[in-house]
């Protein structure tokens, strides 16, 4: 940070001494446009200060849970974010373990008594039970990156003390720090510095206070639990979607790919969200975002960080915010009496030494074209493109493993070229090499490729198609 400070006030000398010497006729208005800039950036600097007091002082804390000092030692407790009026700013690379929770009164040993006499279970506001969702998220300010790795809530794993079960029962067994032992344990060792809990109930008040989000729904959704009055009813197509309504779309696992579509949908939510939801204006506002989802986040992040991650979140350029998930595969019937989601060390491992620094000597190479998955999929909207030049280039830069997947449900303007498995090296060399398209550091393309394109209508115009 200190260094585009530096940048900047030299920009400023720069500029200020060309204004001299080019003599300008009106050097009393741009000290006033200064003066005023200034002014408007202490006001608001002022008014989040004065909204995270109001919050600190007369809110309950966000942390619910007691942990012992034993749990608490599982977190890293190292200051990560400045004082005074640098409180918004990060100061170390930090990892946060994010567990989304859908409880209901079987979840609990002492359920609400006024649920006990409904002939359905619902959504309570507690902590306990399976993680629905879990999400390491990196914020890294020394790369100017932002990194968020799903885990499959049924990847197979060892949880200390009580075997070899789906990660999502670690809560069950020991709350938020077994589960971050958990997950430390799963990738590698790599390090948890807080934790986050936010229940269903908490999730939808969260995006309705955010103003709801925009996305594209790919298909039509139904689906109906009336034990646990879940009702999903979505049409595809890009609509605007409140609270209830995209936890329709983030709940849906009734599909093929079950969890893992899933958490390809979560990914699209997420993005969307950040796109328009980072911004100045929501920062000044997370105080009162905060006092409105409270009752809901269980978690050891003071509201000072929470500033200080959204902060940085504001800066950090969308190009920057990479998604992930924990490669692996579905286990087979033959394999086990249960369906998990069985992780694949190798690929692990040189993921979270390319995007969590576990081993920084080890430098990030581009893989032989020969040996990357690639997968095409039809964004174009048009009934029958032609793909066949397409891949015909890819086969002449040495790919051999290219296939045409189904199509991605969205159209899209642009192409996105997916790195599925998180390396974007290789995907920049495609991008390269077709000439088109924007690198996409997620995981919603086909699940068995390495790198998913999906084509989109510049590729018609590329090739004349489309005017």
């Amino acid at each position: 940070m200190t260094n585009q400070r530096t940048s900047a006030q030299e920009d400023h000398s720069a500029n200020s001494s060309n204004s001299s010497n080019s003599g300008s006729t009106h050097p009393k208005s741009g000290r006033w446009l200064l003066f005023w800039l200034g002014m408007s950036g202490i006001a608001m600097v002022s008014a989040t200060v004065g909204a995270l007091l109001a919050v600190s002082l007369t809110s309950t804390p966000l942390m619910h849970t007691e942990l012992s000092p034993d749990e608490a030692a599982v977190f890293d407790s190292d200051r990560m974010a400045g004082g005074g009026l640098r409180f918004s700013e990060l100061t170390r690379p930090v990892n946060i373990l994010l567990l989304g929770m859908s409880v209901l009164p079987p979840d609990v040993k002492n359920p609400p008594p006024d649920t006990q006499h409904l002939r359905y279970q619902p959504e309570i506001n507690s902590f306990d039970g399976l993680s629905d969702v879990m999400l390491l998220l990196r914020f890294d300010p020394e790369k100017k990156k932002i990194v968020i790795l799903s885990i499959p809530r049924d990847t197979r794993t060892e949880v200390e003390g009580h075997g070899v079960k789906k990660i999502n029962a670690a809560n069950v067994d020991g709350g938020p720090a077994l589960t971050a032992k958990t997950v430390s344990h799963l990738l590698d060792g790599v390090a948890i510095d807080r934790y986050m809990r936010i229940n269903v109930l908490g999730m939808g008040k969260l995006i309705d206070a955010l103003g709801g989000v925009t996305v594209y729904v790919p298909k039509d959704m139904k689906y109906q639990d009336d034990s646990q009055h879940l009702y999903i009813n979505l049409k595809a197509g890009k609509q605007h979607l409140n609270g209830d309504q995209a936890l329709q779309l983030l709940r849906f696992r009734h599909d093929a790919l079950g969890d893992i579509g899933r958490i390809q949908r979560q990914q699209m939510v997420m993005r969307a969200l950040m796109d328009q939801s980072l911004n100045p204006t929501t920062v000044t506002q997370l105080p009162k975002i905060l006092d409105v989802v409270k009752e809901h986040i269980d978690t050891n992040l003071t509201v000072e960080e929470l500033m200080a991650l959204a902060g940085f979140g504001v800066r950090t350029n969308r190009s920057n915010m990479h998604m992930l998930m924990v490669p692996g595969r579905f286990s087979e019937k033959r394999e086990f009496n249960s369906s998990y989601w069985l992780p694949d060390k190798q690929h692990i491992n040189s993921m979270l030494a390319q995007h969590f620094d576990l081993d920084k000597e080890t430098q990030p190479q581009v893989a032989n074209p020969a040996s990357i998955r690639v997968a095409i999929q039809d964004s174009t909207g048009s009934r029958h493109p032609n793909l066949r030049p397409l891949i015909s280039t890819l086969e002449k830069a040495g790919y051999r493993n290219i296939y045409v997947a189904k199509n991605w449900g969205e159209p899209l303007d642009v192409t996105h070229i997916v790195a599925q498995q998180g390396d974007d090296n290789s995907a920049e060399s495609i991008r390269n090499t077709v000439g088109f398209g924007e690198v996409r550091v997620e995981s919603t393309g086909n699940l068995g490729s390495d790198i998913s394109i999906q084509v989109g209508k510049d590729w018609l115009q590329q090739r004349g198609v489309l005017r």
